[in-house]
This record gives C-alpha cells, structure tokens and sequence, in this order.
C-alpha cells in the first residue's frame, strides 16, 4: 500500500485524524521529529480515537532516519509549491505521500531535493495559502489508493 510521512507535525488533533485516516485506507503513517507535541497528549488520542492499534506508525527521529528507512521508494513532496496536480501523478503501491508541518510546509532543502513531476500540490483558488493538514493528507492519499483499485477495501 501506500504510506504518509508528516515531517515534523505541530498539531496534535491533525495528526490524531491523521493515525485514524491511515487506520481505514491501509496507509503506513511516518512521523518524522520533533513532533510539536507530547506523543502521548490527550487531543492526539481523543482524534484517533481507537485507531492507534490499528495504524503501523512508525516514529524517526529526523528527516535522514526517515530517508535510511524508505529507501528506493518514490517520495512525493505534497506542497503549495508542487509542480504537478496530484491527480496527474500515476501513483503506484509503495509511493510515500510527503507533508509538511501544519506552521512551515516543507523546509526547501528538502522540497528542491525531488525531481519536479515528486513536487505535487492539491488544486486551489489563487488567494487561498493552504488546506488543513489532515484534510490533504485525505485528498492525496484516497487519489493514489483510487488509482490502484482501492485494493482490500470493503
């Protein structure tokens, strides 16, 4: 399947509906840290709800740990600043779906490091800055399951 990695969260309630969204779409979830929050506060477990034991999280200390435990996957910056429409991305099984924090986006080191057609962003009105974390995080990775038949759904 597919697999979201959050690159230093700062909302606890975004990354809580983020766990329980990879709970029912089969997605691996990566935190990569600092987190800007207590993995244990109370507002990350009240969003996910009961889905904590049944979403594969899997916490890196920094972006490089992140990168040692993805290797040879296809990373896809998901960014304001994308080239590429989302849905014009052929996503394939394996991909990882990359997101910024809620306050920054993605640092440009890391952003500029993909190739164009891995910079993809989510359509929006010219004066909008950007939608809500878990809410893209939704758009993007649903698209990419879509595109594979969404494979082991009910």
């Amino acid at each position: 399947m597919f697999e979201i990695a959050l690159f230093e969260p700062r909302i606890a309630p975004n990354c809580g509906n983020i766990i329980r969204l990879a709970a029912n779409n089969g997605c691996r979830l990566h935190l990569i840290e600092p987190l800007g929050f207590d993995f244990d506060d109370k507002k990350l477990k009240r969003a996910g709800l009961d889905y904590h034991d049944l979403t594969n999280v899997t916490r890196h200390k920094n972006y490089q740990a992140f990168l040692e435990a993805v290797p040879d996957k296809r990373i896809f910056a998901c960014t304001t600043k994308g080239a590429v429409h989302y849905h014009q991305v052929n996503f394939e099984p394996g991909d990882v779906l990359l997101f910024g924090s809620e306050t920054h986006g993605l640092p440009d080191e890391i952003r500029d490091n993909l190739p164009d057609g891995h910079r993809i962003r989510i359509p929006m009105m010219p004066d909008a800055r950007s939608l809500n974390l878990a809410n893209s995080v939704a758009i993007i990775s649903y698209e990419a399951w879509r595109q594979v038949g969404f494979v082991d759904a009910i």
